[in-house]
């Protein structure tokens, strides 16, 4: 874990970001009080499962098949 002050992270945010999207975790701190951190995001993958609307209610218009104007 990284520790820097503000002014220090408004000025290299962008390299900081690039740590943190690495896997370091950043902490910002403020007259020497942690404010922030930052850490990079776990992605989560939304598997999808065949069947899983059947519960969810849904409809289809009458007019579904009739021709297009």
């Amino acid at each position: 874990m990284v520790s820097v002050n503000i002014r220090a992270a408004k000025t290299h945010l962008s390299r900081l970001v690039e740590r943190a999207a690495a896997g370091e975790e950043i902490v910002i701190a403020k007259a020497g009080k942690q404010v922030a951190r930052l850490v990079p995001l776990r992605e989560t993958k939304r598997v999808r499962q065949p069947g899983s609307m059947v519960a969810q209610p849904f409809w289809i218009s009458d007019d579904l098949d009739a021709p297009l104007p």
